[in-house]
């Protein structure tokens, strides 16, 4: 398990982590979610040492990950698949973290099978495409067989089927029992991976709970119902005080609405429905809700031709632009 107790990082005058504290429960898959900026990378660096905090602490299983003497039997992490010797082959790449840990040997063939890099394990890394890298970078993370895994953008770069390979592979090492931590931007992949969520937004703690909660506290819920006969539905409805607004394409939503008892009171006055369905925000629309003031950097407005910040009209005028001197952004060390 992953304990963070007031954990703080502060870059001169640049808060990037501000007292976070929570525990990655094991058995599910835990997404980290966060703006740019909000301190995910630095989070996740600090766990494994390589960002030392300013204040405040981290455990792995109990302990500093400093004191593990075979830190790759305990948690495994993906943070930079790049960072690989270019000139080294994939099988070597792996060797020396093997020995490094005191590994067996086979282990490094079985991770090189598991993410499909078999054919290539003797090819140096200087040739491999980024999806390629991506899956020698995921083997790194499993070559101890650790209870704890960390995964930092996994999908990028894999193809719709590697994707979909990396979202069964989280699904059934957190299954197994283990600790499952990551990051991703994509929330729709999230959706389908995650069953917990620990959400931050400059530096702290905006949330930690499931994803059915998350969703279901940061959107509206609704009863969608359509029907050939809206005159009859809106004097059926108002016999109950529920109050219909009207929807797209002809249909009406009730919001918070009981679906069963919409349904019945439309049986009994022999109304016929068309359609009657539950209505629930999606993962991207309930995390747009939370954190819209959490947001650091804002793009300008593409479809109108508005610019809302220096990034922004950066954007619409070419890459030569240059905001006023007073306007100008100090480039932010230690935000991700």
């Amino acid at each position: 398990m992953i304990e963070l107790h007031e954990l703080t990082k502060r870059y001169g005058d640049k808060t990037a982590v501000d007292g976070l504290s929570f525990q990655v429960p094991q058995g599910v898959v835990t997404g980290f979610l966060g703006p740019n900026g909000a301190g995910k990378s630095t989070t996740m660096r600090m766990i494994l040492d390589l960002d030392r905090p300013t204040s405040g602490r981290v455990t792995i299983d109990g302990k500093h990950y400093g004191q593990l003497s075979e830190p790759l039997k305990y948690i495994g992490a993906l943070l930079e698949a790049q960072a690989v010797h270019p000139g080294r082959t994939a099988y070597n790449h792996l060797l020396w973290l093997a020995q490094s840990n005191r590994i067996p040997i086979r282990r490094v063939d079985e991770v090189l099978a598991l993410v499909g890099l078999t054919e290539v394990a003797r090819k140096r890394a200087r040739g491999f495409s980024l999806g390629m890298g991506q899956r020698l970078g995921i083997a790194s993370a499993l070559l101890g067989d650790p209870e704890i895994l960390m995964f930092d953008e996994p999908v990028n770069g894999l193809d719709p089927e590697g994707i979909l390979w990396i979202r069964n592979l989280m699904k059934r090492l957190a299954a197994e029992g283990r600790t499952v931590f990551v990051s991703s931007h994509l929330m729709s992949e999230m959706a389908l991976t995650a069953e917990h969520l620990v959400v931050i937004g400059r530096g702290k703690l905006l949330a930690d709970l499931s994803m059915a909660e998350f969703i279901a506290q940061n959107s509206r819920s609704a009863v969608r119902i359509r029907t050939p006969h809206p005159e009859q539905l809106l004097d059926a409805l108002a016999t109950q005080s529920i109050t219909a607004e009207a929807g797209p394409e002809g249909s009406y939503e009730v919001v918070d609405g009981d679906l069963v008892k919409i349904g019945e009171l439309a049986a009994a006055s022999g109304i016929t429905l068309h359609e009657l369905s539950p209505q629930r925000a999606s993962l991207e629309e309930a995390f747009m809700q939370m954190t819209a003031d959490s947001v650091e950097y804002h793009a300008g407005d593409a479809l109108n031709g508005g610019v809302t910040d220096a990034a922004g009209a950066a954007g619409a005028w070419g890459a030569g632009w240059q905001p006023p001197a007073g306007k100008r952004q100090k480039k932010q060390k230690g935000a991700n």
